[in-house]
This record gives structure tokens, sequence and C-alpha cells, in this order.
């Protein structure tokens, strides 16, 4: 609509500029040729009025030859400005002795010359251009006292005019009903994505996150906006599909402790568990009830991790040899309680690296947790710290079960437990390598782990401090 009614603005100035300069340009051309005819023929007039009588048929002659077939007329008055003679063809000119106006004299005396459309005083019906004129006395001493009229019709230019006008108002016309129709077709053309990615909006609006729109691949503003709707929806359904997982997860391990403890404490109660073995029973409640305390203090704990600003955490530094060592004194009972040794390798001069130590050492200490929970007994878990292209690289392997290629993409999700796990890690919530990822996410650093033939590696990075 907004097109439409620029483009009818438009055709409305500019038939309105050109009506008006192109009447403008007749006129000037009109009355330039009209000059120049009469400049000639008050020469020709001024050198013939001194031996014809003004009044005479000779003199009129003379005046018809002048005027030609141009629609000119001509009119020859005395001192007063009486017409003494005139360009008619008919025998009885109606114009001879008539006055013209005394104003039209005046102004052709002061300034030479009269210019102007009017009807000269009544003479004429209909308004025509008028050129006044005196004859030429200076250059003919013997010519006649009195001033020359020269007049054309009006009707001719407005009827040039007006066919010139509706030609290139039929030829605007077209162009704009042309360009019309092309800016309708480019701009529906234009608006089909974005009317479907309000449709897709609507459709979000409602719950349904699932909606795509179609990608035009164009390299502009429209196939770009389209590319980022997309990319929206398929994060906006990513994330409700992690929030619903969250849900469920969260609910499976808060129902299996739940379920054990409402279970066992009903059946002391109503005596179902005789009083000899309610101390093994009351030890399992307080064994699941423990377990619910961790489970709620790691969804805590990931929430705030979560929200860890990385332009704060990367501002320290610290010596990530003496966090690991720090872990292995911490870990060591669990260690040695599996009969498992530990086969280190640290640089002896410290390794500054950026970072939050505290969430470091949380780090490697799930690392090292997790290699313990899993390795082998007899084994020995694999620790290794190097600096490589401006990084600090932690590795922690262990021997054990090999981890299957379709689960390594989801070790790192929240309350992810393999199949393994689930016969091993009976304390477990599911959420310490997710903590480990959200902190090295935060830090900006990476993790990865490979497992292959019973060998499991996790390896991570820190930013060396220059």
């Amino acid at each position: 609509m907004t097109v439409a009614i620029a483009l009818i603005l438009s055709f409305i100035l500019l038939l309105s500029a050109f009506a008006s300069i192109s009447y403008g340009y007749m006129v000037r051309e009109k009355t330039g040729t009209m000059r120049e005819f009469a400049s000639a023929s008050v020469g020709i007039i001024s050198a013939n009025s001194g031996r014809i009588e003004p009044d005479s048929l000779s003199m009129r002659g003379l005046l018809v030859l002048l005027a030609g077939s141009d629609s000119y007329n001509i009119l020859m008055t005395d001192e007063v400005g009486r017409i003494i003679a005139c360009s008619d063809r008919e025998l009885s000119c109606p114009h001879l002795g008539e006055s013209v106006p005394a104003s039209v004299i005046a102004e052709i005396n002061n300034s030479g010359e009269f210019t102007g459309l009017v009807k000269l005083g009544g003479i004429y019906q209909d308004n025509r251009y008028v050129l006044g004129m005196s004859l030429r006395r200076d250059e003919y001493p013997s010519s006649y006292s009195g001033f020359i009229i020269f007049s054309a019709s009006a009707k001719d230019i407005g009827r040039i005019w007006r066919w010139s006008a509706a030609i290139f108002a039929a030829i605007a016309f077209v162009v704009f009903a042309v360009a019309f129709t092309v800016s309708y077709l480019v701009t529906r053309k234009q608006m089909r994505p974005i009317n479907e990615m309000a449709a897709a909006a609507h459709r979000f609006g409602r719950g349904d996150l699932s909606v795509r729109v179609r990608e035009s691949g164009r390299e502009d503003e429209i196939g770009e906006l389209s590319y980022a709707f997309n990319r929206m929806a398929e994060s906006l359904e990513r994330g409700e599909k992690a929030r619903r997982e969250l849900i469920a997860n969260v609910s499976h391990e808060l129902k299996t402790p739940m379920t054990t403890i409402t279970g066992f404490a009903d059946g002391i109660l109503d005596g179902t568990i005789p009083p000899e073995k309610e101390r093994e029973y009351l030890t399992i409640i307080s064994s699941e009830t423990k377990r619910l305390s961790r489970l709620v203090r790691g969804m805590l704990e990931a929430s705030q991790l979560s929200d860890m600003d990385k332009t704060s955490v990367t501002k320290k530094s610290f010596d990530v040899a003496e966090v690991i060592r720090l872990a292995l004194v911490s870990l060591e009972p669990k260690i040695t309680g599996r009969g498992l040794d530990c086969d280190v390798s640290l640089p002896e001069e410290p390794v500054l690296t950026l970072g939050d130590p505290d969430a470091i050492t949380q780090v490697v200490y799930n690392l090292i947790d997790n290699a313990a929970k899993f390795a082998k007994c007899g084994t020995s878990i694999g620790i290794e710290l190097w600096k490589e292209g401006g990084k600090a690289k932690v590795s922690v392997s262990n021997r054990g079960e090999t981890i299957p290629k379709e689960e390594l993409p989801l070790i790192f999700d929240r309350f992810h437990k393999s199949d393994r796990s689930r016969s091993v890690d009976k304390d477990g919530v599911g959420l310490g390598l997710y903590i480990v990822k959200t902190i090295l996410d935060a830090h900006g650093e990476d993790v990865l782990v490979t497992s292959s033939e019973g060998l499991t590696t996790f390896t991570f990075t820190l930013t060396v401090k220059d």
C-alpha cells in the first residue's frame, strides 16, 4: 500500500511538472517566434508606410501578405491607437475604427514593446498572445507615425499542449502500471518469508517449537533473517527438550531413594520389619537420605555454575600442578581403598594458569574421582600435565570398561549415567561430568574424552599466564 501511494503521488507530481514546464516552453517558443516575425514585419511596414497610405488597399494587402497562414493577425493604428488597417481577409474588417486600449499604447511608448495574453479591450473575442511595437521612424523618417499590433491565437498552443500532455499522460500511465505491477510482485515475493516467519512466531507462542521457515538461500537481509530465525527455533527447541529431560531425570533420580525411604520407614512403623533388623534398614534410609542431599546439593551447584562470569573467573592465576597434588591427597583413601595406583607426571616448576582455582580444583577432583570409580582394581590412574601452544593440558586416564562410541557425545550431559555406572556407582547422581563441562565452558576452555580398548582418557585445557 505504501509503495502504491508513493507511485501515485510520483505520477501526479511528474504530470503536474510536465504540464507546467511544457506549457511554459510552448508559450516561450510561440512568443519568441512571434517576436522575430514581428520585428521583421515592422521593418517592412515602416519602409513602405511612407509611400503607401495606411488605410489603402495596398497597405491592407501588405498586411495580409505578411500575416500569411500562420494564424497571425496584424493591426495598424495611428498615434492615438485607432485601428486604420488590418490583415483580415474579409472586405469589411470589423476592427477598423476601433481603438487599442490606452494602457497598451502607453506601455509601447514607455518600454518600446507590449506583450500579454489579452482580448485587447474587446477587439478580440478570446484571449490572444499580443505583441505591440511602434513603427521605426528612427530608421525610416518618412514612415507613418503609428503602432503595429501582432496577435496569435492561444487555442493552437492549448491544443498542441493538450495533445502532448495526453501522450505524456498515456505513456506515464503505462509506466506507472508496469512499475506498480512489478513493485507489487516483488514486494509480495519479499513479504512471503516475512509472513511465514510471523505465522511461525504465532505458532511458537502457542507452544509449537517444531515449526521452521523455508530458507531461500538468498544472500540478502531476508535470507539472513530466515537463517537466524531457524537457528533461534532450533535453540529454543533444544532448550525445551533439555528442560523436559531435566525434569524427567530429576524425577527419576528422586523417585528411587524416596521409594526406598518410604517403604522401609513404613515397614518399621507397621511392624513388617522385625526389631532386630530395624538398624540395618535405618542405615539404608540414612544412606538414601544422604543421597537425596547430594542430589539437591549437586543440582544447586550446577545451577550456580551456569551463571559463572567468564570475564571474572579468568582474572585469577594459580599453579595447576599444586591443584592436582591437593586433589590427589583428598582422594588418596578412595584410591588406595580400591587397590589402585597412581602414575603422575607433573613438571617440577609451577605451571601458572588463569581461572578460578576453586572451580578448577573441583574439575580435577571430579575427573580423578570418576577415574577411580570406574577403574579396574589393581590398575593405575594416569595423571599428566604439560604445556602446548599457550595452553596447559591436563589428562586423567584409567583402565576399565570401554565407553561405547554412541555414549561419548552424551557423557557430559546432566544426569547421564551409562549402564555400567548404574551397577557400579551407587552413590553418584550423574552431575560430576556435567559440572566439569560447565566450569570449563565458563572458562572458555575445552574438555575431550576418548575411550578405546579399555583405556578412557579425559583431557582439558587451561590458558597459561603470560
